[in-house]
């Protein structure tokens, strides 16, 4: 098949949590076994130079339009981990993507309107169509209607669109105003059956119309796909993810298990085994270098060598990852004599301000370490070299963090909720039900007993984690087959 990816993250390239892992991950696969794949993304000003091999200018002429104003654009052509990607570069006086970040600019939503309007006068121009074009989130979502209202007419063939939904909690709500910029009839648009927000009539929600436009939608697990149908769980889009809801999957997402390899991983003290079936010598050397590794971290970090289990959290710490529960979890493993890291990024004053309080109420003087940054070699490290990972989210599409922990031989603990439900049992680790701390602490307690009482049950919960398969094969062949089905609604 002949597949085109439109996205926003692309790692390593462009990344800033896990849409950029998917993004490469499942374009990885899908070459692999045969497809012609190629990925669209901005050339943003921040993508390392070292990084993009074979770098040439693929089109040099493309206008596209802004209002009642027409800008020229670059599309260069490159090879990131042997994938073929195409990047484009508006010339416009904003300097879109060139703000020195991927988002979190007050203009976020014209950046990606207009790269969405750039892409698809792309595609148009060149004449390309593929099998599908797989658009992610709310940054690409305008694109159906974009193909459907101005192109089809144009006699562009039909592409056969898909649109994931990573995390709908972001929806790129806007004015009427900004979708007729990139040339749809704004406030047409402000129709309930298309793009007009369910929460706020005066606003259009690009998100809502990516799902009424595009062909096929898929979430990233099969619980997630049950949860965004329900009141709780669908940030005020049920309804028309109901109405849709005959176009809707859930596919599990997959993790690059090359990239997360505890026998060639090159940030490890000493790689380990991570694959069953475990004999008795492989499984005394994984747990031999798994222990070296975890003194190896806790002697990095000033910790001592403990015979207490070593928590961590490594996530973003944003609303929808529980930092909250996070900094009680931690607080509440220090108080019962065992030891936490937490390996964070957060983007706000407030919660910048919250952990950097606790970092020096703790770092340095006891058991509990935090650190406020992105580190690739330190979550490395802390997978490879911690017991129990912390995963209390309030929401969680699907997640790749536990899965992470469960290759490396470290024990989820985690929220049931989303992709952690779908990827988490009492075969592999620990699960509680409400986001609150009684239940947080709860399961920490019972993690902390099982660790120090029963070792044959805790080698049981390791050695069937990282049996798990999670890798993007599986995942690969399940969007192969989304791809061929039929749209309900073409």
């Amino acid at each position: 098949m002949d597949i085109i990816h439109v996205a926003s993250e692309l790692a390593p390239v462009a990344k800033t949590g896990g849409l950029g892992d998917v993004v490469h991950g499942l374009c990885k696969e899908l070459v692999r076994v045969g497809h012609t794949v190629r990925i669209i993304l901005p050339k943003y000003d921040t993508i390392p130079r070292s990084l993009l091999q074979n770098l040439q200018v693929h089109m040099r002429d493309l206008w596209s339009y802004d209002g009642p104003n027409c800008y020229h654009n670059t599309v260069w052509s490159a090879k990131v981990d042997g994938l073929d990607v195409l990047l484009l570069e508006p010339h416009h006086p904003g300097y879109l993507f060139s703000r020195g970040a991927v988002y979190g600019c007050p203009d976020d939503t014209d950046r990606f309107l207009y790269f969405s309007r750039a892409v698809t006068e792309f595609l148009f121009k060149s004449n390309l169509k593929p099998d599908v074009l797989h658009l992610h989130d709310w940054q690409t979502a305008a694109i159906p209607a974009l193909q459907k209202e101005i192109y089809e007419p144009l006699g562009y063939s039909p592409l056969k669109t898909l649109l994931t939904l990573h995390n709908p909690e972001h929806q790129g709500k806007c004015s009427p105003e900004q979708l007729s910029k990139i040339g749809l009839r704004g406030y047409e648009c402000l129709d309930s059956g298309k793009f007009r927000d369910p929460l706020n009539p005066a606003l259009t929600n690009l998100l809502k119309g990516g799902i009424v436009y595009a062909d096929l939608l898929n979430t990233v697990s099969p619980s997630y796909k049950k949860e965004l149908l329900e009141p709780k769980g669908s940030f005020g889009l049920e309804e028309i993810l109901l109405e849709n809801q005959k176009k809707l999957s859930g596919i599990l997402n997959g993790i690059d298990e090359d990239f997360w390899n505890p026998e060639t991983d090159p940030y490890l003290k000493v790689p380990f085994p991570a694959h069953t079936p475990f004999t008795k010598e492989k499984w005394k050397l994984t747990k031999k270098n798994k222990a070296l590794n975890k003194k190896e971290l806790r002697s990095q970090l000033g910790l001592s060598d403990s015979k207490k289990p070593l928590f961590a959290c490594v996530s973003r710490l944003v609303e929808q990852k529980s930092p909250l529960l996070i900094a009680h979890a931690f607080e509440y493993v220090l108080a019962k004599g065992a030891q936490c890291i937490i390996l964070g990024s957060t983007y706000t004053k407030e919660m910048l301000s919250f952990f950097s309080s606790l970092q020096e109420k703790y770092n340095g003087k006891g058991e509990g370490v935090i650190l406020l940054d992105y580190n690739e070699e330190l979550s490395h490290r802390i997978y490879a070299g911690s017991d129990i990972l912390l995963v209390p989210s309030l929401f969680e599409p699907c997640g790749l963090t536990q899965m992470i922990g469960l290759r490396y031989g470290s024990v989820p603990l985690v929220r049931k909720t989303g992709g952690l439900l779908d990827t988490v049992s009492n075969r592999n680790g620990f699960l509680f039900e409400n986001p609150v701390k009684e239940e947080l602490s709860s399961a920490i307690d019972f993690a902390s007993d099982a660790f120090e009482a029963d070792g044959d049950r805790w080698e049981e919960l390791m050695q069937y984690g990282m049996s798990l398969d999670f890798s993007w094969k599986k995942a690969g062949a399940e969007y192969v087959d989304l791809y061929k089905k039929r749209p309900p609604f073409s």
